[in-house]
């Protein structure tokens, strides 16, 4: 009987580590928070700003850093997804996920509505942004985003079914340091639009080089 009793506390602590993993969005901090947003359970939404977006120099010659993030800092390595719903209205209306050291240095992975089309869509920032797309073919009603940051990388990957996941980038992101993780959306030529992210959730990894540490 003592068996069967430890066995059920030994589950029920799993279980709660396991629902831990989903991040409070009430206790993250804004960025350029925007004039109209609500979260209820682990689900945020918002009315993107107008005329903002996260950009360095590179192409178009012009540096921006004003477009709504909800964030919570963490350190080490883990992994953080999120499903995505939006009204893209305008070009270059975006939403997704931001790992971010500073304004130089910032990992930006989601949707990107291009001409029309529905662009899963990556931008690194090391001091100048680049920008990455895969098109696609139809619109589509959502999308999860999932993010690994290992070392110093990050793995970027999508699903339209949070089981079958495809990377869509293989990023450098300085190693052992904080970082600011969570959900932003930019609206840089339109008058924004609404954006929605459910399910969002951070879990830790342990750190690999540590763990073949402790295999020596």
């Amino acid at each position: 009987m003592k068996t069967n009793k430890l066995s059920l506390t030994m589950l029920l602590l799993v279980c709660g580590i396991g629902l831990s993993q989903a991040q409070k969005l009430d206790k993250m901090t804004w960025f350029n928070e925007p004039s109209t947003w609500e979260t209820s359970d682990n689900s945020l939404r918002m009315f993107v700003t107008p005329k903002t977006d996260y950009w360095r120099i590179s192409h178009y010659g012009f540096t921006v850093d004003d477009a709504p993030f909800l964030y919570s800092n963490r350190g080490g390595e883990f992994e953080v997804k999120v499903k995505i719903y939006a009204d893209y209205k305008a070009r270059f209306d975006q939403s997704g996920l931001m790992l971010r050291i500073d304004h130089q240095n910032y990992i930006k992975a989601g949707i990107e509505f291009v001409d029309g089309k529905y662009n899963l869509s990556t931008v690194v920032t090391h001091n100048t942004s680049d920008w990455s797309v895969i098109t696609l073919e139809k619109p589509i009603p959502f999308v999860w985003i999932k993010a690994v940051r290992r070392r110093d990388a990050v793995e970027v990957f999508y699903s339209f079914d949070d089981k079958t996941y495809t990377m869509m980038r293989n990023a450098w992101l300085q190693d052992n340091h904080p970082v600011m993780v969570g959900l932003m959306a930019a609206s840089p030529d339109g008058d924004g639009f609404n954006a929605s992210f459910e399910h969002f959730s951070i879990q830790h990894l342990p750190d690999e080089r540590r763990e073949e540490w402790l295999k020596k």
